[in-house]
């Protein structure tokens, strides 16, 4: 064999590695990771569309511990925004909150019954340090008592849409860490949710009172800095960039442990213009939550894109009019009132397939419009669905926001007058008078 021969093969050999290697890494990277999460339940939604990307045993009914505090936060800001309360207002520590808050085996901050303190001292020391007497001195001043509020919080899951809850305290505690203070519940009883009702609850918290995490994202705090009753808050969140877990984007939002819970928690992120919420509840460790979260953050990010699926003014085809009766116009261009993005699966934007749903209440029961028209009247929507072949599972809740837009009239329609009116109905009587002969003539032969 001549030496030229020799170096072809050797480079044929070469070239076969290189490009199977590469043939083979394309293959491995563009499959999906299998997600392995080490939690009893979890759960990663978007944000801003309450679209879920990943679940496991999302409806059932756990401990979330001290991740109860986000309804107590929601129903601050609440009192807040309507002027029920100040931040900078005052109030005393009742006997049972001090007695709480002096239980250093629980995460506190020392209160005094001859002291007053604000809203926003209370408040960031149950966002940041989880402090449990802060939450009861809060639920206590926002409704007169803990066994009050707890029926606002309960309320509130229901307004919310949440199925699978059940509260009992303001903080998570088990009842029995309460000294006999509970009002609600057994003595052994702690508060309940599932992965899908806890991300609900950050959900509505996040759209509705996205200052949360203007103080859920701060590290580290003093609370009463420069008093004798100082002490230094470090967040528990340890996923804050600046913390031993940190991971960029995280800006929130709560933890919880107690021996029914497990270690768990609800953590949100946002990397440029996606925003996700995740739950992991009843993981091993403090550590094992944060690091279960990053499996799903990572999993999200990785396999998950925001698009645009529909652009403004979109008429999908077989839909673009709806008829139109006692009008000028017989039928009236309809079009998406705005653009729509969505979470989606990265590379399977042809799986998502508008449809056109209808109002049924705007129209007759032949199917029409009835005239008068104006332009930009709701006529029904384009709703999103999903063809591929993985799993799909839907949204947290049924709204406004489930990967649909409003399709809207692209023009006004006038009434027509009575003399065209009349035309029309001449014609239509003519018309089936002729359509009636012809159809007897036909009969005759």
């Amino acid at each position: 064999m001549n030496s030229k021969i020799k170096q072809l093969l050797a480079l044929t050999l070469v070239f076969s590695f290189v490009f199977g290697s590469l043939f083979s890494f394309s293959q491995t990277a563009s499959a999906a990771p299998a997600l392995d999460i080490k939690a009893e339940g979890a759960i990663l939604v978007d944000a801003e569309t309450g679209k879920i990307l990943y679940q496991k045993n999302a409806d059932a009914l756990l401990a979330p511990a001290s991740m109860s505090k986000m309804m107590t936060e929601y129903l601050l800001l609440e009192a807040i925004d309507k002027d029920k309360i100040s931040w900078d207002q005052k109030t005393s520590i009742s006997e049972y909150a001090h007695k709480i808050s002096q239980n250093r085996s629980l995460s506190n901050v020392p209160l005094r019954v001859d002291e007053k303190y604000t809203v926003r001292e209370l408040y960031q020391s149950m966002a940041i340090y989880s402090a449990n007497g802060s939450t009861i001195a809060l639920a206590e001043l926002l409704a007169g008592s803990e066994g009050e509020f707890v029926k606002k919080m309960n309320a509130k899951a229901k307004e919310f849409g949440m199925k699978d809850y059940k509260f009992v305290n303001s903080t998570g505690l088990n009842n029995k860490d309460l000294f006999g203070n509970h009002s609600t519940g057994s003595e052994t009883d702690e508060n309940m949710m599932s992965p899908r009702a806890t991300a609900i609850l950050a959900f509505r918290l996040l759209q509705d009172h996205p200052e949360v995490l203007e103080t859920a994202s701060i590290p580290r705090m003093k609370f009463r800095k420069g008093s004798d009753d100082e002490i230094q808050m470090e967040n528990w969140n340890w996923m804050l960039p600046e913390l031993n877990s940190g991971y960029k984007g995280v800006d929130g939002l709560k933890t919880g442990s107690t021996d029914l819970a497990g270690n768990c928690f609800t953590g949100t992120i946002k990397q440029g213009d996606t925003r996700l919420i995740s739950v992991v509840m009843n993981t091993d460790s403090r550590l094992a939550r944060f690091k279960e979260t990053k499996k799903l953050f990572d999993y999200g990010f990785a396999n998950f894109e925001k698009e645009k699926i529909l652009p403004a003014n979109y008429q999908i085809k077989g839909n673009k009019t709806v008829p139109v009766v006692k009008g000028k116009d017989k039928e009236v261009n309809v079009a998406t009132k705005e653009p729509l993005s969505m979470v989606i699966k990265r590379g399977e934007k042809e799986n998502y397939k508008p449809k056109f749903v209808v109002d049924k209440k705007k129209l007759t029961k032949d199917g029409e419009l009835t005239a008068p028209i104006k332009k930009g009247e709701t006529v029904g929507h384009i709703k999103i669905e999903y063809k591929g072949k993985g799993d799909d599972y839907g949204y947290l809740l049924d709204g406004d926001k489930e990967g649909k837009t409003e399709v809207v009239t692209t023009k006004s329609v006038e009434k027509a007058n009575w003399f065209v009116l009349a035309l029309r109905g001449v014609g239509s009587f003519f018309g089936g008078i002729w359509s009636g002969t012809v159809d007897m003539i036909k009969g005759l032969f």
